[in-house]
């Protein structure tokens, strides 16, 4: 995709009905605006942004040192100093990726293995402003995305008096494969978690120079949805990310499921992982592996082979990022203890089609075994038109809401700061990749997190998506100032505990909180996954 010169020109090309004249009043805008305010010194050089609404927008900002040659699937490097001024008016390159998504739609240059890029949105004027901060991981399975898709462009959301920073992450196999020589040239003998190790070396280049942007670095949340959930989970986990954030948001997704985003203990992926290298590539020592250029090195770890666990690269135990498993760090009351606002949506695995209580109680059957009754009686089918609720909601809880909930109830039982839960119940507008108005799925709140729908013109958004989208807005930037979602004009969130009854807030047209009425779901899942 070709390179736009800046934030604004991108903006404005998205949009249809934009007019020459508003091209040249903008061009004579950036004109008279002062150089100085739109200069930023940071620890390695000065950067050049832009500005629109009131906000100063810097975008492709290194953050790492180009993970490539002798630096692929090393834990990420400082990125070299530059003497000019470097401009930050473009997003950098998406990492590398296959097309696994197809409604992530990138406003980039296309993939690149040097990818470690970060983008900053500041409504602050000066340095003297210590605003706080919203650190955002995207989701993508670890395995896609990009910090340049439209729906999560930070100037809505900075708008709303914090500061917006977005960082590309390694996927795939750049990010996620392990090997026993990698760990044996770590500094800290471990290997696998290159992409979640970029997360860490992004927060700390925000700890050293968001000040310079107008940031508070004692006063930053981190947030993330499906993958980057759970990444946050984990760093919430980590004892090497302690202090860096002082809260956390997820949406949709923890580290506490045993799904495909379950974590496989080091030793374990470092057999996976060689086998795979010697039976795919055909090489054996780190050298030849990082010979193999980028591209082929994807196209061979994303096409189909006969061991579906071979083509899975994610998060390990590594025994230094992470020196157990998540559940266990938090059951030992070990994690980072810090306010959490976590939740998922309604319809996470979507509405199924169709399903009959015969069909519904056979798939219980083989997937729960002598459970099954437990399952059944759980989520209850007394009609066909039962059974597609109810397969809807097992596939949905199978798939994210049981993670979520179980991070929940970790923090709740070993933490000692608020805990808010909710549930994205809105019915999200039709759009080209997904059914006319059919559920609250997967990843459709990110709009209205983002206040981004005006970026998005194959939505038809209402007046109504519009109000709960700014009340979103308003929950979520409280919660970055306060630890405490609350504010004026909004609908009371209760916090998550036993105290409170379990309430959880219902995100919609008509925000509510009411009691967990799904509660024994849960529990039941629990008492078959937690054995």
């Amino acid at each position: 995709m070709k390179l736009f010169p800046s934030i604004r020109l991108q903006r404005l090309l998205i949009s249809t009905t934009a007019s020459l004249a508003a091209l040249i009043s903008f061009t004579s805008i950036l004109q008279a605006q002062s150089g100085s305010s739109l200069e930023v010194e940071t620890k390695l050089g000065k950067v050049a942004g832009e500005q629109e609404g009131g906000i100063r927008a810097f975008l492709g900002i290194p953050y790492a040192a180009p993970p490539v040659g002798p630096l692929r699937w090393r834990e990420p490097m400082p990125a070299a100093k530059w003497k000019d001024v470097r401009q930050a008016t473009s997003f950098g390159p998406h990492c590398m990726q296959a097309p696994f998504f197809e409604d992530m739609i990138f406003r980039d240059p296309g993939p690149s293995e040097d990818c470690l890029t970060l983008n900053i949105w500041t409504p602050a004027k000066d340095k003297s402003a210590k605003l706080p901060v919203m650190v955002w991981i995207y989701g993508g399975g670890y395995q896609g995305g990009s910090t340049s898709e439209a729906r999560q462009d930070g100037m809505v959301l900075a708008q709303n008096g914090v500061i917006v920073v977005t960082m590309n992450y390694r996927l795939g196999i750049f990010g996620f494969f392990t090997h026993p020589a990698l760990t044996a040239e770590s500094p800290n003998k471990a290997s696998g978690n290159y992409g979640l190790l970029d997360h860490t070396a992004a927060l700390r280049w925000v700890k050293e120079n968001i000040a310079a942007f107008g940031g508070d670095p004692s006063n930053v949340t981190l947030f993330g949805e499906s993958a980057g959930s759970f990444a946050v989970s984990t760093h919430m986990a980590s004892p090497v990310d302690k202090g860096l954030f002082q809260k956390a948001i997820g949406e949709s997704g923890g580290a506490f499921s045993k799904s495909t985003l379950g974590m496989k203990t080091r030793a374990e992926a470092e057999v996976k992982d060689a086998e795979f290298a010697s039976k795919v590539y055909h090489v054996d020592t780190l050298d030849a592996l990082r010979a193999i250029p980028a591209q082929e090195l994807l196209d061979r770890a994303t096409k189909p082979v006969k061991d579906p666990d071979l083509i899975r690269f994610g998060p390990v135990v590594d025994g230094y990022l992470l020196p157990e498993s998540v559940p266990s760090i938090f059951a030992a009351g070990k994690q980072n203890d810090i306010p959490l606002l976590a939740g998922w949506n309604h319809d996470e695995g979507g509405v199924l089609s169709k399903s009959t209580v015969d069909s519904f109680q056979a798939s219980v059957n083989k997937q729960f075994g002598d459970d099954a009754p437990k399952v059944l009686a759980a989520y209850t089918a007394a009609s066909d038109a039962d059974s597609i609720r109810a397969a809807s909601d097992l596939t949905a809880d199978s798939f994210i809401a049981y993670s979520t909930w179980k991070w929940l109830e970790a923090q709740a039982t070993t933490g000692k700061q608020p805990v808010y839960r909710y549930r994205f119940d809105e019915v999200v507008p039709a759009d080209p990749f997904h059914a006319a108005g059919d559920s609250a799925y997967h990843s459709g709140e990110i709009a209205y997190v983002f206040g981004s729908q005006h970026l998005l013109t194959d939505f038809k958004w209402t007046p109504e998506d519009q109000a709960l989208s700014k009340q979103m807005q308003q929950y979520w930037s409280n919660f970055a100032k306060m630890g405490d979602p609350n504010g004026a004009g909004l609908t009371k969130w209760p916090v998550y505990n036993a105290a409170s009854d379990w309430q959880v807030m219902h995100l919609s047209a008509q925000p509510a909180a009411d009691k967990d009425a799904t509660r024994s779901r849960d529990l039941v899942l629990d008492s078959i996954w937690a054995k």
